[in-house]
């Protein structure tokens, strides 16, 4: 399927132009803050160091008390905001460091401050002055660096600075208790600000802005898209894209899902993205099948969308092709290859059964090394008399692996069965050979899951799951622990 010659215009002079996303959002917040920080004081004069020196960060400490005296009116609040981000944007890996840690140390909560009004709340005299000190200590208890934060909001673009901000501090705050508590406050703060009820779901097709259509291809996380066609053929018309969308960030995707309209589940990914398959008539298609669902800010994780981006597709799809009866998704199992390895050192090939255990061993040739060989050969999957004696084990172990593999909490260890579960959904299918791409075979040895989504038991199985810790599954699956 080659790109028309207007498509193929359109795709070079993206690339003509093309900056890394992370350059072209650092121009964007600098370019859309420089008019509104020059009425600050010296905000563009007295720019810091890249490293953030002694000396700079003194006049970032100025700067930081400034921006909370809130002197002035919005106007003066909002240059000064926009001169602090700018000062955060000129400076390199070592200098926001130093930056995340100053305001990280030194506009805590007051802990001295607290501990007296909490001794004042000890000794009310009755509750019209338990109620006024409750109400000093609510103020004491937000730390001024959340009352600074906030103010980005007012910014073009300010939110999307604070959502790169809690990205660069999961990073620094993974050994570092300080910045872990500023990074945690920044996600409380971003967790209210993109409850579901502010955001928008969008369709996106090929004729959506280009720099969008970039960002899809740059942010897919489960199955890469590998070109500009293979992303319009993802956008065909038996194809479906939906994101969610933050009214301040209405150029950024949050959240998509693409999803295949066919005939009957989906059981193989290269089947379902072949460039070269017909395309088929939507209105003729009973299923809908979700076969990838990617988060594109790394600053938002841990803040849950994706089970209201489904439930919300599947109710547009309804009402755009009341003919689909099926819901399901086509999905990885990116934790089985790393389980079974574990098991196998330490339980061996106590893990097969005394017909598994001879079918490897009555394979030609007497050096292949018994299953863990096998299944470790990076072709293992191209040898059909390997293929037909690994099948077995390798299904049955990962029906164990979605079924009874849990957390002490009872929940599945497998990061996407555990999504998909807790939405509502079933294990329905596990698909032998689903995916054969480097990353299939070496996350799950190319087997993939139809999880589905049955509108009438969404609530039923996510209760079961959340509450009980029960997994769902069609009998097909829950045989392959049996057997």
């Amino acid at each position: 399927m080659r790109l028309p010659k207007t498509d193929g215009r359109r795709y070079r002079l993206i690339m003509s132009e093309r900056i890394s996303l992370l350059d072209r959002t650092l121009n964007s917040l600098r370019g859309a803050w420089r008019d509104i920080a020059a009425s600050a004081r010296d905000a563009l004069s007295n720019q810091p160091r890249p490293e953030l020196s002694s000396e700079d960060a003194e006049r970032l400490r100025v700067q930081l008390r400034d921006c909370l005296e809130g002197k002035g009116g919005e106007v003066s609040a909002r240059a000064r905001a926009a001169g602090l981000g700018r000062t955060y944007l000129a400076l390199n890996a070592v200098g926001r460091a130093r930056f995340l840690r100053l305001l990280a140390t030194e506009f805590d909560i007051d802990h001295a401050e607290v501990g007296r009004i909490s001794a004042q709340l000890r000794s009310a005299a009755d509750d019209f002055e338990r109620g006024k000190i409750e109400r000093t200590l609510r103020h004491a208890l937000e730390p001024p660096r959340v009352r600074l934060l906030t103010q980005f909001n007012a910014l073009p673009e300010g939110v999307k600075f604070l959502v790169d901000m809690r990205a660069e501090l999961m990073r620094l705050g993974r050994d570092d208790v300080e910045l872990a508590a500023l990074e945690q406050d920044l996600k409380t703060l971003l967790a209210s600000w993109f409850d579901i009820g502010f955001l928008e779901l969008h369709s996106i097709g090929w004729g959506s802005p280009a720099a969008l259509l970039e960002k899809l291809m740059h942010y897919e996380a489960v199955h890469e898209i590998r070109s500009w066609n293979d992303l319009k053929n993802r956008l065909e018309a038996d194809r479906r894209c939906f994101a969610f969308f933050h009214p301040r960030m209405p150029q950024e995707p949050i959240i998509f899902v693409e999803v295949a309209l066919t005939k009957g589940m989906s059981d193989n990914v290269q089947t379902l993205l072949d460039e070269s398959a017909p395309i088929d008539d939507p209105t003729e298609a009973d299923t809908a099948n979700f076969y990838s669902i990617s988060n594109c800010q790394r600053g938002l994780w841990g803040i849950s969308f994706g089970d209201f981006l489904i439930k919300r597709v599947a109710d547009m799809l309804a009402a755009e092709l009341p003919h689909l009866k099926t819901y399901t998704t086509l999905s990885p199992i990116p934790g089985f290859a790393a389980w079974l390895e574990k098991r196998m050192q330490d339980e061996g090939n106590d893990l097969l059964t005394e017909e598994e255990r001879a079918a490897i061993t009555a394979l030609p040739g007497s050096d292949h090394g018994g299953f863990v060989a096998l299944i470790a050969r990076p072709d293992w999957n191209a040898d059909a008399a390997v293929v037909e004696v690994v099948k077995a084990p390798l299904m049955r172990l990962c029906a164990r692996y979605l079924l009874s593999e849990t957390t002490p909490a009872g929940r599945a260890i497998d990061p996407v069965a555990h999504f998909h579960l807790s939405n509502g959904a079933r294990i329905e299918r596990i698909n032998w050979q689903a995916d054969t791409s480097k990353k299939g075979l070496q996350q799950s040895f190319g087997m993939m899951i139809n999880y589905l989504y049955r509108l009438g038991d969404i609530e039923r199985n996510h209760e079961a799951y959340t509450g009980e810790g029960q997994i769902t599954a069609a009998s097909a699956v829950t045989r392959l622990v049996k057997d």
